[in-house]
């Protein structure tokens, strides 16, 4: 059974209407719309949960963070390859714009980070098989616009060594909080490249859930099923909007440069039907829908570990060459064919 939407659908509120002048510092208007890379993005992580959400189980993952790791390599994709991967990621076909965009979301991400209100690190990491002939314009691209400087390894020779190398630095990059992400079969003396990306990221809440106020209750996983979970609550002044079928929450993080949403179907049995009405344009509705109210918030404490081989999905979604031996063209990475995408 499922029970956390990609946004976290499990929060249980009360409303009142207070004044929108209370003086609360409010993160800047939420929207996609006018950067069409991000509205790319959410569309894509749209997409991506539509074909995910039959899952068994709670389903956690970062849309941006697949999303840079296949931006690099589309960077060396060209022909039907380069337009399925535009299609499916709905990254724009001028390759030019699209990397100096995801550029300069990094260096606001980085920004962020620099503040020390919260801990956010965004890091690419790239390991190419030495001597295997990748073309400088491509090292030097990924270089500029996502901050990866090439590691050299011996796949062919020492692949175990390689694979112990890279979890090594996604661990550090993630302050250990993901060990082991490449299995002992995901590499092999065929291997060519690995693209990595890694965030980690720690926040306070703008307004603190107090320990003394969690109690263990029931929380509905069903209309039929619930379990005992620790219960966080508080009552503060939230952005926060509604209709007949949802409510919509916004949790700012210490220094207001980001957020938690939080998406609540009214109905226990209503997930399915706000999944179906789940699109770009809605979810930009629901969030130049929010206004500050004071909300009684209650949110259940959860731990989660979500690991999806993600080949079978995007090919799928039509990015069929990319993953194809015989048709993959990554020319613009290396004139060496074939090199073809073999796990994402």
């Amino acid at each position: 059974m499922r029970r956390l939407l990609v946004f976290l659908a499990l929060l249980l509120v009360t409303v009142g209407p207070v004044q929108e002048d209370s003086g609360q510092q409010t993160i800047p208007e939420i929207s996609s719309e006018a950067n069409p890379i991000v509205y790319g993005n959410t569309a894509f992580a749209l997409d991506l949960y539509s074909q995910l959400k039959e899952c068994e189980g709670n389903l956690f993952f970062s849309p941006f963070s697949i999303s840079s790791a296949l931006a690099i390599a589309y960077s060396g994709a060209k022909g039907n390859t380069e337009k399925q991967m535009a299609q499916v990621l709905h990254f724009p076909t001028n390759q030019e714009a699209l990397h100096a965009e995801m550029s300069q979301i990094r260096a606001k991400l980085d920004a962020i980070s620099t503040k020390e209100e919260v801990e956010l690190n965004v890091a690419n990491g790239l390991w190419a098989q030495k001597n295997y002939g990748f073309l400088d314009e491509f090292l030097l691209l990924v270089y500029k616009n996502y901050g990866s400087v090439v590691n050299f390894a011996n796949f062919i020779t020492d692949h175990e060594a390689a694979r112990k190398e890279i979890n090594g630095w996604i661990e550090r990059e993630t302050k250990r909080k993901i060990k082991n992400a490449l299995g002992p079969r995901v590499l092999s003396p065929v291997t060519r490249l690995v693209i990595v990306n890694g965030i980690y990221f720690k926040g306070d809440w703008s307004s603190r859930f107090k320990k003394k106020n969690t109690k263990t209750k029931p929380f509905w996983i069903s209309r039929e099923k619930s379990v005992m979970t620790p219960l966080m609550q508080q009552e503060h002044e939230f952005r926060y909007a509604e209709n007949q079928d949802l409510k919509i929450l916004e949790l700012p993080y210490i220094g207001y440069d980001l957020s938690m949403i939080v998406i609540l179907p009214k109905s226990i049995d209503g997930l399915s039907k706000m999944e179906e009405s789940l699109t770009v344009h809605e979810l930009n509705t629901w969030l130049q829908d929010l206004r500050i109210f004071k909300v009684d918030v209650i949110v259940p404490k959860f731990k989660m570990t979500s690991q999806i081989g993600l080949e079978s999905t995007l090919s799928s979604m039509g990015m069929t060459d990319a993953f194809d031996s015989g048709r993959a063209d990554f020319s613009a990475m290396t004139p060496l064919r074939p090199l073809f995408i073999d796990a994402v």
